[in-house]
């Protein structure tokens, strides 16, 4: 970021911060007994800056960023996750159920071609008709007709899911697709929409809305950074890579990642143990990595403990039947390269 636009946007959020301050001394303190929010931090960076710990600091909190969005297009995305969310369906009580979100946190086609397909899998595998939801961008076809995927969407499907599901007994499936970064997901909507979902963003999510029971699928380079965030007794958690290496397969007009393809795509189709799928998936990886001559991506996969309590049950329903798999293989990124 250039170091000129670097000393205004300090300069403005300085006097923004200094406006705040005068503004609510001159309020004074309200007779009832609520208290408005107080303003006790300075203007936030959102990770701009010289200072390389304030901007990680930032970072940190998940800040996200809609630059001139347009205001019809706002009403109607809110709309269509309004209409998303109403179809939810509380959970059956005794029963384990699996509530399915699948975001592409990216403009670029293939995630939002990857998050539709992840939906369609993961709620078949683990009978979640009625608790699944797609947040995503376009497939490459047209304008989206699903809610887009930003972390605000996240966040709020996050909290209708826990107000439905018996959070001691019902299970989150979360994959999301997108790019990563060292610092966590990164939201990237055109020149629109701009943000970070950081390991200590997610975990805070789901401690404040009391969901335990996860399994935790992410798509993303240095997504492995989520690992010691998240990874507990009743949680799956699959990283395309870790936290120090890219995952390959990403370019925008591709219909998969490379872990998308192997997780997704192949093994998750599969009516083989999570396990074993997160194995098969990874060995696969491994193999194609070794053909394209790249540094390995190292996809973690962290089971807990507990994870049987309620994996179990899933997996005791889980249809017998393989589903054939969809969009070009990603390898064959390699040949086409070639032509």
């Amino acid at each position: 970021m250039p170091h000129q636009f670097v000393r205004r946007f300090v300069a403005l959020t300085a006097a923004l911060a200094v406006s705040l301050s005068l503004a609510s001394s001159a309020t004074g303190q309200a007779t009832s007994a609520y208290v408005a929010p107080q303003h006790t931090t300075a203007w936030p960076g959102l990770g701009t800056g010289d200072d390389q710990g304030a901007a990680e600091a930032s970072l940190e909190l998940g800040p996200e960023l809609e630059r001139d969005r347009s205001p019809v297009w706002m009403l109607a995305d809110q709309r269509r996750l309004d209409k998303a969310l109403a179809t939810l369906q509380p959970q059956k009580k005794g029963v384990v159920d699996a509530y399915v979100l699948a975001v592409g946190l990216d403009s670029d086609p293939i995630f939002g071609r990857e998050a539709r397909e992840a939906g369609k899998v993961l709620s078949r595998r683990y009978n979640a008709l009625g608790h699944t939801i797609v947040l995503a961008g376009t497939d490459g076809s047209g304008p989206s007709d699903l809610p887009n995927g930003t972390p605000r969407a996240l966040a709020l499907t996050l909290a209708r899911i826990a107000e439905l599901m018996d959070r001691n007994e019902d299970v989150l499936v979360l994959y999301t697709a997108g790019h990563g970064a060292p610092v966590g997901l990164a939201y990237h909507d055109g020149d629109e929409g701009f943000g970070i979902i950081s390991p200590a963003r997610m975990a805070r999510m789901f401690e404040e809305l009391g969901i335990r029971n996860r399994l935790l699928i992410l798509s993303a380079c240095y997504s492995g950074v989520f690992v010691p965030a998240l990874a507990n007794e009743t949680t799956a958690l699959f990283t395309a890579a870790s936290a120090d290496r890219t995952s390959f397969g990403c370019a925008a007009d591709r219909d998969w990642t490379f872990f998308g393809d192997a997780m997704v795509n192949h093994a998750l189709r599969q009516p083989v143990p999570l396990a074993k799928a997160g194995e098969d998936a990874r060995a696969l990886i491994a193999q194609w990595e070794k053909q394209a001559d790249v540094t390995p991506s190292q996809p973690q996969i962290s089971i807990g403990s507990g994870v049987g309590k309620w994996l179990a049950p899933l997996e005791a329903r889980m249809p017998k039947t393989v589903t054939a798999m969809v969009g070009r293989p990603a390898i064959s990124i390699l040949s086409d390269q070639g032509r």
